[in-house]
């Protein structure tokens, strides 16, 4: 039973109180379309002045299959009225099973031992951030403001954002630790490619409960394929708690003619008299 629970509040967990954006006829400026007025979604990549691609846009991680969510949740649905989750955001190790033998023996026995008290150890269930890269991994979408110094990111989940500077600065050497670090970003071809350190450690990587040191070292790879579809290659490096840098792969899909909805986890937030224990 206690099992059962524990996958029921990785469910809720999952998708905290948000609702469809807002603004949802409105149609997003410049977007090709198709004779009948919908968005050609398959259109070349969009052009920056610079030449480099335009990745602005709302955008989502695609929701992993029905296959897979059968496995990783209880019917196979998240139990509340929004997306379907990807698999990465409930279990980051999703390609490797647990993980555990990526782990260092010091976190695959935290990590163990947490599996025990998920629901008193959640960050999520008490409201805190998400954090950075479960944030870009959520059922949620997030906006790309590219500019000519800085890439700013959006995101519908705590209302937050991201300062992605292309000013060419290098990384803090010793920064303070923060809720979403202290990124940096390159082109590499047609490929954005942004860095990320300086990450506390109390953010978890997925619903799951695999957390990470604060030695963390975050790349990304931003490939926008056309207007609808982009790619993102995150590889994760902390050797504080893995034996070696992992990659997964996301698919991510624009959210054309809609727009980001106020979200604060603290509003209409319904776990936290359900949950056993203390923090």
């Amino acid at each position: 039973m206690r099992t059962q629970n524990l996958w029921i509040l990785i469910a809720l967990l999952a998708a905290p109180s948000v609702v469809c954006a807002q603004w949802l006829d409105h149609p997003t400026p410049g977007l090709p379309r198709t004779k009948d007025g919908k968005p050609n979604l398959t259109a070349k990549t969009p052009r920056a002045a610079d030449g480099h691609p335009d990745l602005s846009g709302l955008w989502q991680t695609e929701a992993a299959p029905r296959e897979v969510l059968m496995k990783l949740l209880p019917g196979g649905v998240n139990g509340t009225a929004e997306d379907p989750p990807p698999a990465y955001f409930l279990n980051i190790m999703y390609d490797f099973g647990t993980g555990e033998q990526l782990m260092q023996p010091e976190a695959a026995a935290l990590f163990r031992k947490r599996a025990q008290n998920f629901t008193e150890e959640s960050p999520l269930s008490h409201c805190l951030p998400e954090g950075f890269p479960m944030v870009e991994i959520a059922p949620a979408p997030y906006k790309i403001i590219q500019g000519t110094g800085m890439i700013v990111m959006l995101y519908e989940r705590d209302t937050t954002f991201r300062q992605i500077y292309m000013d060419g600065r290098k990384l803090p050497a010793d920064p303070s630790p923060s809720w979403l670090g202290y990124s940096t970003g390159r082109w590499e071809g047609d490929e954005l490619v942004v860095e990320t350190v300086g990450l506390n450690a109390r953010s978890w990587l997925d619903a799951r409960g695999h957390t990470h040191s604060e030695a963390l070292h975050v790349t990304e790879r931003f490939h926008r394929l056309d207007i609808g579809h982009m790619e993102l290659r995150m590889t994760l490096d902390d050797p504080k708690t893995y034996l070696k840098p992992f990659t997964i792969t996301l698919k991510q899909h624009l959210r054309p003619d809609t727009d980001l909805l106020e979200n604060f986890c603290g509003e209409n937030e319904k776990d936290l008299a359900h949950i056993e224990g203390k923090y």
